[in-house]
């Protein structure tokens, strides 16, 4: 009977025992899971190489592409004035009439006196002739056949000089007639007739500007240019023809995009030493007038393409101290940090040439409750935006 009671109070101790055992496992299997950080849900987006279209916004105004300040050659009063103020004028077209009594009858005068010496010259040439002969036979000396000689060189630059007073009063006959000396609209006149004008004087009569094309003058920081310009040439950037880069324009009164496309001419071969930018001009047809000079306006300068590049949102972009750029990724399911490298802007987006590749997972939600090898769980999310840039990119 005892041995039967030993018996059972030992199976019932090994009972116990197996049961505090099984409880002591339970109890650390909880904390070791609870010790495991659970994996972040995050928004992300797939990273995909294209070419994008580089266009840089700069800010400019309208220039005149040619404007003439039209002003007296000769003195007098104004007779006429034959043009409608604002209108448009062709080149050549008669402006103003100024009395040309005086220099007519100035034109007469050089005209006699042209007469007169030729006749001077018939006669000295006729004299050297008969003594041509009469010196072989020394009917006359030779110091009176070089005197006929003389006189007739002496009648022949006389008859120069005359022919050149003659041609001078003419042209002061054809200067009383002011023309346009360029096509374009002109402004208003600053003189009525019966005013007395002199020649080359400082106020203009009026100008003319010449509208179509016009000039549109953007500035963009001298390092930046330089920087697209080595990448054009070392073909990293594509799509530049000869040279010939394309320019948008938004006008800044209105917000619209202008209808026509310019073409960039030259950039200035020095930098504003005060401003560190560097002036480019592009001229653009207009047609309809829309653009006067003086106007403020948003440049769009399509400098080529870039093949490989990522739009990337700039939500999903942060900088260090230093400046530098980085974004997350996703690695074998935990938060990666990589440094990028930007090349400009594009609307929402950042262009990025370096640091990302094609096919990754961009982290764009929830960085603010993530860091570097956290566990994080991919919730892929619409990127509207980098659509968007990216037909913008193709596009071009």
């Amino acid at each position: 009977m005892r041995s039967c009671l030993k018996l059972a109070g030992v199976a019932v101790l090994a009972l116990m025992v197996a049961a505090c055992d099984e409880q002591k496992e339970a109890q650390q299997s909880d904390a070791s899971a609870q010790q495991q950080p659970q994996a972040t849900p995050v928004g992300t987006v797939t990273l995909e190489a294209q070419t994008v279209g580089l266009i840089e916004e700069m800010p400019g105004r309208t220039v005149a592409f040619r404007k003439a300040a039209v002003r007296p050659q000769v003195d007098g009063i104004i007779k006429e004035r034959n043009f409608t103020e604002g209108a448009f004028v062709e080149a050549g077209q008669q402006l103003y009439m100024i009395d040309q009594a005086v220099y007519m009858a100035e034109l007469d005068a050089a005209q006699a006196e042209l007469a007169k010496q030729r006749a001077t010259l018939d006669q000295t040439t006729k004299t050297r002739k008969r003594y041509e002969s009469l010196v072989k036979t020394q009917a006359v000396s030779e110091q009176t056949f070089d005197d006929a000689i003389s006189a007739e060189a002496q009648a022949k630059a006389a008859v120069a000089a005359a022919r050149a007073q003659v041609d001078q009063a003419r042209i002061n006959v054809e200067y009383t007639t002011v023309t346009a000396p360029i096509s374009g609209q002109i402004s208003s006149s600053d003189v009525t007739e019966g005013a007395l004008v002199t020649a080359n004087q400082t106020e203009a009569l009026t100008t003319i500007t010449q509208l179509d094309p016009i000039y549109v003058d953007v500035t963009q920081a001298g390092g930046r240019l330089m920087k697209i310009k080595q990448a054009i040439q070392n073909g990293r950037i594509q799509g530049v023809e000869n040279g010939k880069i394309e320019v948008a324009l938004i006008i800044d009164a209105t917000g619209v995009e202008y209808p026509h496309t310019g073409t960039l001419q030259f950039s200035d071969v020095s930098v504003n030493e005060t401003t560190g930018t560097i002036r480019l001009r592009a001229v653009f047809p207009n047609p309809d007038g829309v653009l006067l000079p003086g106007m403020f306006v948003r440049g769009q300068v399509r400098q080529g393409k870039l093949d490989g590049a990522f739009l990337v949102p700039q939500k999903a972009v942060m900088r260090r101290p230093d400046g530098t750029a980085y974004v997350y990724t996703i690695g074998d399911g935990k938060v990666v940090s990589k440094d990028i490298q930007i090349e400009q802007s594009q609307g929402e987006n950042w262009v990025v040439t370096d640091g990302v590749s094609d096919g990754e997972q961009l982290i764009v939600d929830g960085i603010q409750r993530i860091a570097p090898g956290a566990p994080v769980t991919a919730q892929p999310v619409e990127n509207a935006n980098a659509g968007q840039g990216a037909a913008q990119g193709s596009a071009q």
